[in-house]
Order: C-alpha cells, then sequence, then structure tokens
C-alpha cells in the first residue's frame, strides 16, 4: 500500500460523521488536508483541532458552480497541481413516501448528491488528467443500487451518482486516475436523527469504521484499484 504522508487530500462534507472520522485517521497518517463544510463554526473547530490552516478550509454550497470553481482555484493555486485524491462524503437523505415528497424534496436531493459530484469533477478532474493520476472517492451508499420504500429521492439522487461515476471511470481508462464507490448500509450519523424509521442505531455501522474505510482506501496502490467497497450492518431493522 501507498502511504498517506505528503499526499494532498481533499475531503467535501468534513464536518459530517464521516468525513470528520475520516480527516482525523488521514491527518494522523501525515495526510495534507483541505476540508470544506456547510457550517462555518464545525469546519473551524474541526480545523483547530487537526491543526489544518485556516487557508484550506472552505465553507462551500456545492450545488453553487461558483463555489466549487472558487474551491478548486484555490486548491490548485496552492500546491500548483491536482489534488491526489477527492473523497466526496456530502449529501442529504430525504425519506418521505411518495405522496408526502415534494418537489422541493426532489430538487434538494439531485442537488446536494448529484450535481454537487458533478460539479466537482468538472473541476478537479482536468487537473488530475493532467498529470494522469488521482483517486476519487464517492460514497453512493447501498441506495445508489438497491431500492428502499420511501427513498424515490434519495434513490433517484444515489443511482444517478452511480450511474455518472460509473461513466467518468471509462473516459478515464487510459490514465491512472482511479474512482472508488462506497456502498455503505446504515450508518450511525445524523443523517438518521430526522428520519423516521424503525431501525437499531446501536447495531449501525459507525461513522468510525466508515472512515477508516475511506482511510484505507486513500492507500491503494497504482497496480490496482478497489472499484467498488460495500459495507453493511449485519441486521438493523427493528424487530
Amino acid at each position: 500500500m501507498e502511504l498517506i504522508q505528503g499526499k494532498n487530500i481533499l475531503i467535501v462534507g468534513a464536518t459530517g460523521g464521516i468525513g470528520r472520522e475520516a480527516a482525523k485517521l488521514i491527518k494522523n497518517s501525515g495526510g495534507n488536508l483541505f476540508l470544506t463544510g456547510r457550517d462555518d463554526d464545525k469546519l473551524a473547530a474541526l480545523a483547530s483541532e487537526l491543526g489544518v490552516p485556516h487557508a484550506q478550509t472552505y465553507v462551500v454550497d456545492l450545488a453553487n458552480e461558483a463555489d466549487v470553481a472558487d474551491l478548486a482555484n484555490s486548491i490548485h493555486q496552492q500546491i500548483g497541481q491536482g489534488i491526489d485524491v477527492l473523497v466526496n462524503a456530502a449529501g442529504i437523505g430525504i425519506i418521505k413516501p411518495m405522496e408526502t415528497l415534494s418537489l422541493e424534496d426532489f430538487q434538494r436531493s439531485l442537488s446536494a448528491n448529484l450535481t454537487g459530484p458533478f460539479l466537482l469533477l468538472k473541476y478537479f478532474l482536468p487537473a488530475m488528467k493532467e498529470k494522469k493520476e488521482g483517486l476519487i472517492i464517492n460514497l453512493p451508499g447501498v441506495l445508489g443500487k438497491t431500492p428502499m420504500a420511501g427513498a424515490a429521492a434519495y434513490a433517484a439522487s444515489k443511482y444517478g451518482l452511480n450511474g455518472m461515476l460509473k461513466s467518468v471511470r471509462e473516459e478515464l481508462k487510459r490514465t491512472n486516475i482511479r474512482i472508488t464507490n462506497i456502498y455503505l448500509g446504515g450508518t450511525d450519523t445524523p443523517f438518521w436523527d430526522e428520519i423516521d424509521l424503525r431501525v437499531q442505531r446501536d447495531k449501525f455501522v459507525t461513522a468510525k469504521e466508515a472512515g477508516r474505510a475511506i482511510w484505507f482506501l486513500c492507500q491503494q496502490p497504482d497496480s490496482g484499484v478497489v472499484s467498488e467497497m460495500v459495507i453493511q450492518p449485519f441486521n438493523h431493522q427493528a424487530i
């Protein structure tokens, strides 16, 4: 496995449960971190805890093209080249039956979970292509390929993400740019705080375990790629 030491790694959604845990492990392994989040206070607190310079933290609306373009320009100017690893741990979850799902709910899901990742690829992939190497990690989740009742909007956005990333992978076959998708099942993060489903969160995959998976994947050797990783709890359905 390659070392993380000295690699330029961007974690998008670093203030979420999974992103935070991944950031801690990557920083402890010597990675040069760039962090984004939606909450300025949470982002500042995390940066202070990890010793990440303020100039390497960004409050970003991923659905805003100007924000993502500015993010990419700032990072590329600082390091003078494309980043080594892009980790997209951002996203939202709206779980509602179809009759209560609004158009706004549907559009918000697509904006956060599909448009945002598209813009990240649009503005970070060219610099990776220029140096012909890089690693892109996304989290489509199991609902990116397995349906669930009440998840019409969420699954639509994640199925779209899954298809987009697989298509882009085909464009990159003559480069050393790798794409890895992590399909997480129920994971105990704030994602579930406002979702009304009968589940046993004490049996979920923990955010720390999910973060460790990202940390592990950041060390993939040039000789191969982990195209997919599936991590699910053994059973979390309420009895």
